[in-house]
Protein backbone atom coordinates (compact mmCIF):
# COMPACT_ATOMS: atom_id res chain seq x y z
CA UNK A 1 0.00 0.00 0.00
CA UNK A 2 1.46 3.32 -1.11
CA UNK A 3 -1.09 5.98 -0.22
CA UNK A 4 -0.90 9.50 -1.53
CA UNK A 5 -0.57 12.37 0.93
CA UNK A 6 -4.29 13.12 0.66
CA UNK A 7 -5.20 9.45 1.22
CA UNK A 8 -2.95 9.25 4.28
CA UNK A 9 -4.38 12.45 5.74
CA UNK A 10 -7.90 11.23 4.93
CA UNK A 11 -7.27 8.02 6.90
CA UNK A 12 -5.79 10.03 9.78
CA UNK A 13 -8.79 12.38 9.89
CA UNK A 14 -11.16 9.40 9.71
CA UNK A 15 -9.43 7.80 12.70
CA UNK A 16 -9.51 11.16 14.50
CA UNK A 17 -13.25 11.45 13.93
CA UNK A 18 -13.78 7.96 15.37
CA UNK A 19 -11.67 8.78 18.44
CA UNK A 20 -13.61 12.03 18.77
CA UNK A 21 -16.91 10.12 19.02
CA UNK A 22 -15.47 8.20 21.98
CA UNK A 23 -14.37 11.45 23.65
CA UNK A 24 -17.68 13.34 23.72
CA UNK A 25 -17.76 13.22 27.51
CA UNK A 26 -14.79 15.59 27.60
CA UNK A 27 -16.68 18.23 25.65
CA UNK A 28 -19.81 17.72 27.77
CA UNK A 29 -17.75 18.52 30.87
CA UNK A 30 -16.29 21.59 29.16
CA UNK A 31 -19.83 22.77 28.40
CA UNK A 32 -20.72 22.54 32.09
CA UNK A 33 -17.47 24.18 33.17
CA UNK A 34 -17.82 27.09 30.75
CA UNK A 35 -21.57 27.74 30.48
CA UNK A 36 -20.96 30.98 28.56
CA UNK A 37 -19.73 28.87 25.62
CA UNK A 38 -21.82 25.77 26.33
CA UNK A 39 -23.45 25.87 22.90
CA UNK A 40 -20.06 25.71 21.20
CA UNK A 41 -18.77 22.80 23.29
CA UNK A 42 -22.06 20.90 23.01
CA UNK A 43 -21.67 20.86 19.24
CA UNK A 44 -18.61 18.65 19.69
CA UNK A 45 -20.65 16.13 21.70
CA UNK A 46 -22.96 15.39 18.76
CA UNK A 47 -21.82 12.59 16.46
CA UNK A 48 -23.75 14.20 13.62
CA UNK A 49 -21.54 17.29 13.83
CA UNK A 50 -18.28 15.46 14.49
CA UNK A 51 -17.96 13.75 11.13
CA UNK A 52 -19.13 16.83 9.25
CA UNK A 53 -16.45 18.87 11.04
CA UNK A 54 -13.57 16.52 10.19
CA UNK A 55 -14.86 16.10 6.64
CA UNK A 56 -14.69 19.88 6.27
CA UNK A 57 -11.07 19.75 7.48
CA UNK A 58 -10.33 17.17 4.78
CA UNK A 59 -11.84 19.35 2.05
CA UNK A 60 -9.82 22.33 3.24
CA UNK A 61 -6.66 20.23 3.24
CA UNK A 62 -7.33 18.97 -0.29
CA UNK A 63 -7.80 22.54 -1.46
CA UNK A 64 -4.66 23.91 0.24
CA UNK A 65 -2.40 20.94 -0.57
CA UNK A 66 -3.35 21.07 -4.25
CA UNK A 67 -3.35 24.89 -4.21
CA UNK A 68 -6.64 24.77 -6.06
CA UNK A 69 -10.20 25.00 -4.77
CA UNK A 70 -11.30 23.29 -7.99
CA UNK A 71 -9.63 20.01 -6.93
CA UNK A 72 -11.55 20.01 -3.65
CA UNK A 73 -14.80 20.82 -5.44
CA UNK A 74 -14.21 18.05 -7.99
CA UNK A 75 -13.62 15.58 -5.14
CA UNK A 76 -16.96 16.54 -3.61
CA UNK A 77 -18.66 16.25 -7.00
CA UNK A 78 -17.32 12.69 -7.30
CA UNK A 79 -19.01 11.68 -4.03
CA UNK A 80 -22.55 10.31 -4.10
CA UNK A 81 -24.70 12.18 -1.57
CA UNK A 82 -28.02 10.59 -2.57
CA UNK A 83 -28.17 8.44 0.57
CA UNK A 84 -27.66 11.36 3.02
CA UNK A 85 -30.39 13.29 1.20
CA UNK A 86 -32.70 10.28 1.23
CA UNK A 87 -32.22 9.68 4.95
CA UNK A 88 -33.04 13.33 5.67
CA UNK A 89 -36.23 13.17 3.58
CA UNK A 90 -37.44 9.80 4.89
CA UNK A 91 -36.81 10.87 8.50
CA UNK A 92 -38.92 14.02 8.17
CA UNK A 93 -41.87 12.30 6.50
CA UNK A 94 -41.75 9.09 8.58
CA UNK A 95 -41.79 11.18 11.77
CA UNK A 96 -44.96 13.05 10.81
CA UNK A 97 -47.94 12.55 13.09
CA UNK A 98 -50.11 10.71 10.49
CA UNK A 99 -47.40 8.14 9.67
CA UNK A 100 -46.47 7.71 13.32
CA UNK A 101 -50.12 7.26 14.29
CA UNK A 102 -50.56 4.63 11.57
CA UNK A 103 -47.45 2.77 12.75
CA UNK A 104 -48.53 3.00 16.38
CA UNK A 105 -51.89 1.50 15.44
CA UNK A 106 -50.16 -1.50 13.86
CA UNK A 107 -47.96 -1.96 16.93
CA UNK A 108 -50.91 -1.73 19.31
CA UNK A 109 -52.97 -4.24 17.32
CA UNK A 110 -50.13 -6.76 17.28
CA UNK A 111 -49.32 -6.20 20.95
CA UNK A 112 -52.92 -6.99 21.95
CA UNK A 113 -52.45 -10.53 20.68
CA UNK A 114 -49.62 -11.15 23.15
CA UNK A 115 -50.50 -12.53 26.60
CA UNK A 116 -48.49 -9.81 28.33
CA UNK A 117 -49.19 -6.60 30.19
CA UNK A 118 -49.65 -3.66 27.83
CA UNK A 119 -46.33 -1.84 28.40
CA UNK A 120 -44.38 -5.11 28.08
CA UNK A 121 -46.29 -6.22 24.98
CA UNK A 122 -45.91 -2.86 23.21
CA UNK A 123 -42.19 -2.75 24.01
CA UNK A 124 -41.40 -6.19 22.60
CA UNK A 125 -43.55 -5.47 19.55
CA UNK A 126 -41.66 -2.26 18.77
CA UNK A 127 -38.29 -4.02 18.98
CA UNK A 128 -39.40 -7.13 17.08
CA UNK A 129 -41.81 -5.92 14.38
CA UNK A 130 -40.73 -2.38 13.47
CA UNK A 131 -37.13 -3.42 12.62
CA UNK A 132 -38.51 -6.06 10.24
CA UNK A 133 -40.63 -3.37 8.58
CA UNK A 134 -37.27 -1.91 7.57
CA UNK A 135 -37.23 -4.48 4.76
CA UNK A 136 -40.20 -2.73 3.19
CA UNK A 137 -40.15 0.94 4.25
CA UNK A 138 -36.30 1.14 4.39
CA UNK A 139 -34.10 1.09 7.47
CA UNK A 140 -34.01 4.87 8.09
CA UNK A 141 -37.82 5.02 8.15
CA UNK A 142 -38.08 2.03 10.49
CA UNK A 143 -35.40 3.47 12.78
CA UNK A 144 -37.19 6.82 12.92
CA UNK A 145 -40.56 5.25 13.72
CA UNK A 146 -39.18 2.87 16.36
CA UNK A 147 -37.09 5.59 18.04
CA UNK A 148 -40.00 8.03 18.17
CA UNK A 149 -42.33 5.44 19.70
CA UNK A 150 -39.70 4.37 22.23
CA UNK A 151 -39.00 7.99 23.18
CA UNK A 152 -42.67 8.87 23.60
CA UNK A 153 -43.74 5.69 25.41
CA UNK A 154 -40.67 4.73 27.47
CA UNK A 155 -37.66 7.08 27.42
CA UNK A 156 -39.78 10.07 28.38
CA UNK A 157 -40.95 8.16 31.50
CA UNK A 158 -37.49 8.36 33.09
CA UNK A 159 -36.65 4.69 32.76
CA UNK A 160 -33.31 3.48 34.13
CA UNK A 161 -30.06 4.13 32.31
CA UNK A 162 -29.52 0.37 31.99
CA UNK A 163 -32.82 -0.05 30.19
CA UNK A 164 -32.09 2.96 27.95
CA UNK A 165 -28.76 1.52 26.80
CA UNK A 166 -30.06 -2.03 26.45
CA UNK A 167 -32.95 -0.76 24.34
CA UNK A 168 -30.89 1.37 21.99
CA UNK A 169 -28.36 -1.44 21.61
CA UNK A 170 -31.03 -3.94 20.57
CA UNK A 171 -32.76 -1.36 18.37
CA UNK A 172 -29.59 -0.56 16.41
CA UNK A 173 -28.69 -4.22 15.90
CA UNK A 174 -32.24 -5.28 15.00
CA UNK A 175 -32.68 -2.50 12.44
CA UNK A 176 -29.30 -3.31 10.89
CA UNK A 177 -30.20 -6.96 10.33
CA UNK A 178 -33.97 -6.41 9.99
CA UNK A 179 -33.69 -4.74 6.60
CA UNK A 180 -32.30 -7.85 4.90
CA UNK A 181 -35.56 -9.61 4.03
CA UNK A 182 -35.58 -7.76 0.70
CA UNK A 183 -32.88 -6.54 -1.67
CA UNK A 184 -33.70 -2.81 -1.66
CA UNK A 185 -34.10 -1.58 1.92
CA UNK A 186 -30.72 -2.08 3.63
CA UNK A 187 -27.87 0.09 2.26
CA UNK A 188 -25.20 -2.66 2.53
CA UNK A 189 -27.46 -5.04 0.57
CA UNK A 190 -28.41 -2.39 -1.96
CA UNK A 191 -24.73 -1.85 -2.78
CA UNK A 192 -24.31 -5.44 -4.03
CA UNK A 193 -27.79 -6.62 -5.08
CA UNK A 194 -27.62 -5.55 -8.72
CA UNK A 195 -23.94 -6.40 -9.18
CA UNK A 196 -24.32 -9.91 -7.76
CA UNK A 197 -27.85 -10.62 -9.00
CA UNK A 198 -29.44 -10.93 -5.57
CA UNK A 199 -33.24 -10.58 -5.70
CA UNK A 200 -35.62 -10.35 -2.73
CA UNK A 201 -36.38 -14.08 -2.73
CA UNK A 202 -32.66 -14.82 -2.52
CA UNK A 203 -32.34 -12.40 0.40
CA UNK A 204 -35.28 -13.90 2.28
CA UNK A 205 -34.15 -17.49 1.76
CA UNK A 206 -30.51 -16.90 2.74
CA UNK A 207 -29.84 -13.92 5.00
CA UNK A 208 -33.40 -12.73 5.70
CA UNK A 209 -34.85 -15.61 7.75
CA UNK A 210 -31.70 -15.81 9.85
CA UNK A 211 -31.97 -12.08 10.53
CA UNK A 212 -35.64 -12.40 11.51
CA UNK A 213 -34.75 -15.18 13.96
CA UNK A 214 -32.09 -13.01 15.62
CA UNK A 215 -34.44 -9.99 15.71
CA UNK A 216 -37.14 -11.94 17.57
CA UNK A 217 -34.70 -13.51 20.04
CA UNK A 218 -33.03 -10.16 20.79
CA UNK A 219 -36.38 -8.46 21.39
CA UNK A 220 -37.63 -11.28 23.63
CA UNK A 221 -34.43 -11.50 25.69
CA UNK A 222 -34.23 -7.77 26.49
CA UNK A 223 -37.95 -7.76 27.32
CA UNK A 224 -37.58 -10.70 29.71
CA UNK A 225 -34.56 -9.11 31.41
CA UNK A 226 -36.38 -5.82 32.05
CA UNK A 227 -39.98 -7.07 32.32
CA UNK A 228 -40.42 -5.84 35.90
CA UNK A 229 -39.35 -2.28 35.11
CA UNK A 230 -41.30 -2.25 31.86
CA UNK A 231 -44.42 -3.44 33.64
CA UNK A 232 -44.38 -0.30 35.81
CA UNK A 233 -44.37 2.11 32.87
CA UNK A 234 -47.66 3.96 32.42
CA UNK A 235 -48.30 4.24 28.70
CA UNK A 236 -49.87 7.34 27.20
CA UNK A 237 -48.95 9.26 24.06
CA UNK A 238 -50.12 12.20 22.08
CA UNK A 239 -50.16 10.00 19.02
CA UNK A 240 -52.82 7.82 20.62
CA UNK A 241 -54.90 10.78 21.78
CA UNK A 242 -54.81 13.17 18.80
CA UNK A 243 -56.75 11.44 16.01
CA UNK A 244 -55.86 12.13 12.37
CA UNK A 245 -58.48 11.45 9.66
CA UNK A 246 -57.98 8.27 7.66
CA UNK A 247 -57.67 10.16 4.36
CA UNK A 248 -54.84 12.26 5.73
CA UNK A 249 -53.06 9.14 6.99
CA UNK A 250 -53.51 7.43 3.62
CA UNK A 251 -52.07 10.44 1.78
CA UNK A 252 -49.00 10.57 4.02
CA UNK A 253 -48.42 6.81 3.71
CA UNK A 254 -48.65 7.22 -0.08
CA UNK A 255 -46.04 10.00 0.00
CA UNK A 256 -43.81 7.75 2.11
CA UNK A 257 -44.29 4.98 -0.45
CA UNK A 258 -43.25 7.32 -3.28
CA UNK A 259 -40.09 8.32 -1.40
CA UNK A 260 -39.15 4.67 -0.88
CA UNK A 261 -39.99 3.82 -4.50
CA UNK A 262 -37.72 6.56 -5.83
CA UNK A 263 -35.03 6.24 -3.17
CA UNK A 264 -32.27 6.47 -5.78
CA UNK A 265 -33.53 9.57 -7.56
CA UNK A 266 -32.94 12.64 -5.41
CA UNK A 267 -34.85 14.91 -7.78
CA UNK A 268 -38.05 12.92 -7.30
CA UNK A 269 -37.94 12.22 -3.56
CA UNK A 270 -37.01 15.84 -2.79
CA UNK A 271 -39.99 16.92 -4.91
CA UNK A 272 -42.18 14.61 -2.82
CA UNK A 273 -40.73 16.23 0.31
CA UNK A 274 -41.75 19.65 -0.98
CA UNK A 275 -45.31 18.37 -1.50
CA UNK A 276 -45.27 17.01 2.05
CA UNK A 277 -44.02 20.32 3.46
CA UNK A 278 -46.75 22.20 1.59
CA UNK A 279 -49.39 19.89 3.09
CA UNK A 280 -47.87 20.22 6.55
CA UNK A 281 -47.99 24.02 6.24
CA UNK A 282 -51.57 23.99 4.94
CA UNK A 283 -52.85 21.64 7.68
CA UNK A 284 -50.66 22.25 10.75
CA UNK A 285 -53.33 20.86 13.11
CA UNK A 286 -52.56 17.38 11.71
CA UNK A 287 -48.84 17.67 12.49
CA UNK A 288 -46.48 17.83 15.42
CA UNK A 289 -43.16 19.65 15.19
CA UNK A 290 -41.36 18.42 12.07
CA UNK A 291 -37.93 17.00 12.87
CA UNK A 292 -36.16 19.13 10.27
CA UNK A 293 -33.21 19.93 12.52
CA UNK A 294 -32.67 16.30 13.49
CA UNK A 295 -32.97 15.21 9.87
CA UNK A 296 -30.49 17.84 8.69
CA UNK A 297 -27.99 16.85 11.38
CA UNK A 298 -28.21 13.19 10.37
CA UNK A 299 -27.86 14.15 6.70
CA UNK A 300 -24.74 16.17 7.56
CA UNK A 301 -23.33 13.21 9.49
CA UNK A 302 -23.80 10.85 6.55
CA UNK A 303 -22.44 13.46 4.16
CA UNK A 304 -19.34 13.71 6.31
CA UNK A 305 -19.03 9.93 6.36
CA UNK A 306 -19.29 9.79 2.56
CA UNK A 307 -16.65 12.52 2.24
CA UNK A 308 -14.18 10.90 4.64
CA UNK A 309 -14.98 7.38 3.43
CA UNK A 310 -13.87 8.24 -0.08
CA UNK A 311 -10.26 8.20 1.13
CA UNK A 312 -10.37 4.77 2.84
CA UNK A 313 -10.48 2.39 -0.14
CA UNK A 314 -6.67 2.25 -0.41
CA UNK A 315 -6.37 0.22 2.80
CA UNK A 316 -9.75 -1.54 2.92
CA UNK A 317 -9.70 -3.12 -0.55
CA UNK A 318 -6.35 -4.99 -0.21
CA UNK A 319 -7.42 -6.07 3.26
CA UNK A 320 -10.46 -7.82 1.77
CA UNK A 321 -8.40 -9.46 -0.96
CA UNK A 322 -6.41 -11.48 1.62
CA UNK A 323 -9.36 -12.90 3.58
CA UNK A 324 -11.36 -16.12 3.26
CA UNK A 325 -15.10 -16.47 3.91
CA UNK A 326 -14.74 -17.02 7.66
CA UNK A 327 -12.24 -14.24 8.27
CA UNK A 328 -14.20 -11.80 6.09
CA UNK A 329 -17.34 -12.40 8.17
CA UNK A 330 -15.68 -11.53 11.46
CA UNK A 331 -13.51 -8.90 9.80
CA UNK A 332 -16.56 -7.19 8.30
CA UNK A 333 -18.35 -7.33 11.65
CA UNK A 334 -15.40 -5.62 13.34
CA UNK A 335 -14.69 -3.13 10.55
CA UNK A 336 -18.35 -2.12 10.41
CA UNK A 337 -17.96 -0.66 13.89
CA UNK A 338 -15.49 1.90 12.56
CA UNK A 339 -16.86 2.53 9.07
CA UNK A 340 -20.25 2.48 7.39
CA UNK A 341 -21.29 -1.09 6.49
CA UNK A 342 -22.52 -0.02 3.04
CA UNK A 343 -18.99 1.18 2.23
CA UNK A 344 -17.63 -2.25 3.12
CA UNK A 345 -20.00 -4.18 0.89
CA UNK A 346 -19.46 -1.71 -1.94
CA UNK A 347 -15.73 -2.42 -1.80
CA UNK A 348 -16.58 -6.11 -2.07
CA UNK A 349 -18.07 -5.49 -5.51
CA UNK A 350 -14.68 -4.16 -6.64
CA UNK A 351 -12.96 -7.49 -5.94
CA UNK A 352 -13.38 -9.93 -8.87
CA UNK A 353 -14.27 -13.65 -8.76
CA UNK A 354 -15.65 -13.84 -5.23
CA UNK A 355 -17.23 -17.14 -4.17
CA UNK A 356 -20.87 -17.33 -3.03
CA UNK A 357 -19.70 -18.16 0.51
CA UNK A 358 -17.47 -15.07 0.52
CA UNK A 359 -20.30 -12.82 -0.68
CA UNK A 360 -22.68 -14.20 1.95
CA UNK A 361 -20.06 -13.78 4.68
CA UNK A 362 -19.26 -10.20 3.66
CA UNK A 363 -22.86 -8.97 3.63
CA UNK A 364 -24.00 -10.90 6.71
CA UNK A 365 -20.91 -9.73 8.61
CA UNK A 366 -21.49 -6.13 7.57
CA UNK A 367 -25.09 -6.11 8.87
CA UNK A 368 -24.14 -8.07 12.01
CA UNK A 369 -21.87 -5.29 13.26
CA UNK A 370 -24.28 -2.50 12.29
CA UNK A 371 -25.35 -1.73 15.85
CA UNK A 372 -22.02 -1.51 17.61
CA UNK A 373 -21.41 2.20 17.02
CA UNK A 374 -23.33 5.19 15.74
CA UNK A 375 -21.33 5.20 12.49
CA UNK A 376 -21.72 1.48 11.77
CA UNK A 377 -25.06 1.76 9.94
CA UNK A 378 -26.57 4.74 8.12
CA UNK A 379 -29.88 4.78 10.12
CA UNK A 380 -28.12 4.80 13.52
CA UNK A 381 -27.63 8.58 13.62
CA UNK A 382 -31.37 8.97 13.05
CA UNK A 383 -32.15 6.90 16.13
CA UNK A 384 -29.41 8.63 18.09
CA UNK A 385 -30.69 12.11 17.25
CA UNK A 386 -34.16 11.19 18.51
CA UNK A 387 -33.22 9.32 21.69
CA UNK A 388 -30.04 10.98 22.97
CA UNK A 389 -31.83 13.82 24.75
CA UNK A 390 -33.13 11.51 27.48
CA UNK A 391 -29.68 10.17 28.38
CA UNK A 392 -27.52 11.79 31.05
CA UNK A 393 -26.10 15.09 29.76
CA UNK A 394 -27.94 14.40 26.50
CA UNK A 395 -25.11 12.09 25.37
CA UNK A 396 -25.13 8.41 24.46
CA UNK A 397 -21.70 7.20 25.54
CA UNK A 398 -20.05 5.24 22.70
CA UNK A 399 -18.63 2.68 25.12
CA UNK A 400 -22.06 2.24 26.71
CA UNK A 401 -23.60 1.67 23.29
CA UNK A 402 -20.85 -0.79 22.37
CA UNK A 403 -21.42 -2.81 25.55
CA UNK A 404 -25.21 -2.75 25.14
CA UNK A 405 -25.08 -3.79 21.49
CA UNK A 406 -22.61 -6.65 22.02
CA UNK A 407 -25.10 -9.30 23.31
CA UNK A 408 -27.62 -8.79 20.44
CA UNK A 409 -24.66 -8.75 18.03
CA UNK A 410 -23.52 -12.11 19.40
CA UNK A 411 -27.06 -13.40 18.82
CA UNK A 412 -26.85 -12.26 15.21
CA UNK A 413 -23.47 -14.02 14.87
CA UNK A 414 -25.02 -17.25 16.14
CA UNK A 415 -27.94 -16.95 13.72
CA UNK A 416 -25.62 -16.50 10.73
CA UNK A 417 -22.87 -18.93 11.70
CA UNK A 418 -24.87 -21.80 13.22
CA UNK A 419 -26.97 -22.00 10.05
CA UNK A 420 -24.41 -21.80 7.21
CA UNK A 421 -25.40 -21.80 3.54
Amino acid sequence: MNPTLIQAVGALLFATAILHTFSTGIFARLARKYPKHAGFWNLFTEAEFIFSFWAAILILFIGFSSQSARVAIEYLNDRNFTEPLFVFVIMVVAASRPVLQFSSLIVRQISRILPLSRPVAVYVTILAIVPLLASFITEPAAMTLAALMLRELYYSKKISSRLMYATIGVLFVNVSIGGTLTNFAAPPVLMVAHEWGWDSWFMLSTIGWRSALAVFVNAIVVTVLFRKELGKVALSSQQEQAAVPGKVIALHVFLLFLIVLFAHDARIFISVLLIFLALAHAYPHFQDRLILREGLMVGCFLGGLVTLGGQQEWWLRPLFAHMNATSIYYGATALTAVTDNAALTYLGTLVPDLTDDFKYALVSGAVTGGGLTVIANAPNPAGMSILHGDFKDGVVKPLGLLIAATPPTIMAILAFRLFPL
